[in-house]
């Protein structure tokens, strides 16, 4: 199930919100879980199992680290364990065991093919062939579970720590991990952040106002800018062979494609949480408007950005170490990040362009080698950066995105009939929306500003847009969110 459908906006959402605001205050965690797995569940029963297995597992970590199962300690309230006191072993090995079957379930399901194909293929480069594995079986991804694995970890990581109580009740606990507005995709909601508001929050007329904005420009967002976007990009990219005007205009599609997906996405999550009452922290801020790939990364998918910075950076020692520790940190970081992005090379090469960009920048005192340029050109530059690794993040392998780096680079030989890709690419709608995508992207306010006070002009054109995305997904029949492979 995807927001961006009518099954979703017409039944299950009104549904859903009805039961839960007719739901006495201790009964509406439990009916906001029993709907989260309901919504997880509807494409495959079988991936509930594997998330309520991780939710317990680390349930039950977060009650040996605050030391909840002696007798006693029930009738007491949940400790705040103390950031400089020392750790039992017990406590240590519950915290190792939670990280460990998190990483272990997403490793599993989400590497197992890749490692396999890698291994067969390395052998037979090798001149090995009888060392195939040649396994006739795959394993299926589960839904967001590279999402949801990060996010019920940082419960564990931050009950250690002392940066939260853990939860003694396990309703609470699996509604934190499974809520369905940021389960599948996003954003990364780490426990910290909303440890408060699983004990109080508030239900106003204004949050959910507001609510209902955010979800209505993130549905704006992916149905009328990134759907017609990605039909550009597909169109390119799966061509096999274009000229060089076309593959730029494929890539600029691209790159227009994944950032109103991805961050109409995280809109309409964050909407969906303040209806139910939850403020979710902000997830892009502007990525386009970077001057360097350094502020980029402090702009682009906040949420796995902090998680990366503070569960793996920090912890190999940040730039505490010299500089050339840090570098290496750098790139390891983002060589990981893409990684979790996807399985196969090319992500990891994305990963590692990042990193290796990141650590030139910082041998640069954070700066890029263009920073005496002006601002203009500086967020040009730094674009046209991003839109090159973001070939490696498109293209199917690593060899397809080599032969389309050739081709925007006019290196490339375009095959006979490439010209008629013009014909399709170039139709006045589709320049209309590029159009239009610029100008949102570089001129146009924040939907998190934008939403801050609803007004009556406002709430007009909420409705307005609200009608006019419904009528187009009516229409369309290209509808994929990109986010949910990883």
């Amino acid at each position: 199930m995807v927001f961006s459908s009518h099954l979703f906006i017409f039944y299950f959402l009104p549904a859903a919100l009805a039961l839960y605001y007719l739901m006495p205050r201790r009964g509406k965690h439990l009916l906001l879980t029993i709907a989260s797995y309901v919504f997880y569940g509807w494409a495959n029963p079988y991936f509930v199992l594997l998330m309520l297995y991780s939710t317990l597992i680390d349930y039950v970590c977060g009650l040996q680290l605050a030391r909840q199962f002696r007798r006693e300690a029930w009738s007491q309230p949940v400790p705040l364990l103390e950031r400089n006191s020392p750790r039992s072993r017990g406590q240590k090995a519950a915290v190792v065991i939670s990280i460990v079957q998190n990483l272990a379930l997403l490793g599993f399901f989400k590497y197992f093919n890749f490692a396999t194909e890698s291994y067969d293929a390395l052998a037979g480069w090798l001149g090995f062939p009888n060392l195939r594995l040649d396994l006739a079986f795959k394993i299926t991804l589960p839904l967001g579970i590279s999402f949801y694995t990060f996010q019920s970890m940082s419960y564990s990581i931050d009950v250690y720590r002392g940066d939260a109580r853990a939860i003694r009740n396990f309703t609470d606990f699996a509604c934190y991990v499974a809520m369905f507005p940021q389960l599948v995709a996003g954003p990364i909601i780490r426990f910290s952040e909303v440890a408060d508001q699983m004990m109080q929050r508030t239900h106003t007329l204004e949050k959910f106002a507001r609510g209902i904005a955010f979800f209505t420009l993130g549905l704006a967002k992916k149905v009328l800018l990134a759907n017609p976007c990605g039909k550009v990009a597909d169109t390119v990219f799966n061509a096999g062979s274009a000229g060089c005007a076309d593959s730029w205009f494929g890539v600029l599609s691209y790159s227009f494609q994944i950032y109103f997906d991805f961050s109409g996405y995280s809109d309409m999550a964050i909407g969906l949480g303040l209806m139910f009452g939850f403020v979710f922290a902000k997830n892009f801020d502007s990525p386009y408007h970077s001057q360097s790939i350094t502020e980029f990364w402090r702009r682009w998918h906040l949420s796995l950005s902090t998680w990366l910075r503070d569960y793996l950076y920090i912890p190999l020692g940040g730039n505490k170490h010299g500089p050339v520790r840090t570098y290496v940190n750098l790139f390891l970081v983002m060589f990981l990040g893409g990684l979790w992005h996807g399985a196969a090379w090319n992500f990891v090469a994305w990963g590692a362009m990042h990193g290796i960009l990141l650590a030139f920048e910082r041998f640069w005192n954070k700066r890029p080698v263009y920073h005496f340029l002006p601002r203009p050109l500086r967020v040009g530059l730094t674009y046209v950066l991003v839109l090159f690794t973001w070939v490696f993040f498109r293209a199917k392998d690593l060899p397809a995105a080599v032969a389309y780096l050739k081709s925007m680079l006019g290196l490339g030989t375009a095959q006979d009939g490439a010209g008629l890709l013009q014909g399709i690419l170039y139709k006045p709608y589709y320049l209309l929306t590029f159009a239009l995508c610029a100008v949102i992207v570089w001129f146009a306010p924040q939907a998190w500003d934008w939403s801050r006070k609803i007004t009556g002009r406002k709430a007009l054109a909420v409705i307005v847009l609200l009608w006019l995305s419904i009528v187009v997904l009516s229409t369309q029949a290209y509808n994929p969110f990109i986010y949910f492979i990883f």
